[in-house]
């Protein structure tokens, strides 16, 4: 009489475990970035879609695709003003950011004064305060000021920004104060050290602050919806509410107008996107 050796369950092998488990992360990846780009995918195609309807629900095929949102959507309002507009806008609050959010983080970081750290924990405190909260008293101000329908009122609130202080501010301590002293010693006033010696070393962190300032001014709505009045003077959040009030149920309008709005959104991200990553790694946020 024979006994059979029971035969042990083969174990995978270490190459071939770490090929399944990256097939798995990409799946996963894959899977997570379809649910993430689908809304927008969407939106795409609802905006070539022959009258836009909803009623069947999402489609990802379309039966002879047109323009027609597009034209209409270029007729029905001064969209080229109004984006000319918001890119302007942006633009502006973008760069002002930049330049008062370096000079006050470079100011917090190497100059030392009475009440800094005062100072800065009540700039600090400003982000718990929404926007919500101060409308009116930023539109008293600017009626006070005269300034209400002006391109000048739009910009007033997104001159300086407590985040991008505090972004800008962490990157600034994280560059060797080394750098700073042998400059002194070579003659260098604070000035030049902050034109050539910090600003060069943390543009990774003025990228990210770039592309946070200019997404901000860009999907504004509430604030240009109190202070703005005459339609020359609309950004495209106030175009787009516009367009859903006057295009109720064509859907392919007011989709045609979202695509608008986000592609120029997308494309900054992406031209920036390695900027984003290293200004988060070197300042520090998670």
């Amino acid at each position: 009489m024979t006994t059979e050796t029971p035969v042990e369950p083969r174990t995978p092998s270490p190459t071939k475990r770490r090929l399944l488990g990256r097939i798995a992360l990409y799946a996963g990846v894959g899977i997570g970035a379809f649910l993430m780009l689908f809304p927008f995918l969407w939106t795409v195609i609802t905006s070539i879609t022959p009258s836009g309807s909803l009623s069947g629900g999402p489609s990802l095929i379309v039966e002879d695709p047109t323009l027609d949102a597009y034209r209409v959507l270029m007729e029905s309002l001064p969209m080229w003003r109004i984006i000319a507009n918001s890119f302007g806008i942006a633009i502006v609050a973008t760069v002002l950011q930049m330049i008062t959010g370096s000079m006050a983080a470079y100011g917090f970081s190497r100059l030392v004064f009475r009440g800094r750290g005062v100072l800065f924990a009540a700039y600090l405190a400003t982000l718990m305060i929404p926007l919500q909260v101060l409308v009116v008293p930023l539109f008293i101000q600017m009626t006070w000021l005269n300034l209400n329908d002006t391109y000048l009122a739009l910009l007033a609130p997104s001159i300086a920004s407590a985040f991008g202080i505090f972004l800008l501010r962490q990157a600034v301590d994280g560059v060797p104060r080394e750098l700073d002293e042998a400059a002194t010693l070579d003659g260098a006033s604070h000035l030049r050290i902050f034109g050539l010696v910090i600003m060069p070393l943390v543009r990774p962190a003025l990228a990210t602050l770039a592309v946070f300032a200019f997404m901000n001014s860009w999907n504004g709505f509430l604030w240009p919806l109190v202070v703005i009045r005459s339609p020359e003077l609309m950004t495209l959040p106030l175009g787009l509410a516009t367009l859903k009030g006057q295009f109720t149920t064509q859907w392919d309008v007011v989709m045609a107008g979202s695509v608008v709005s986000i592609l120029p959104i997308a494309i900054v991200y992406m031209l920036a996107q390695r900027h984003i990553i290293a200004g988060m790694s070197h300042t520090g946020l998670k």
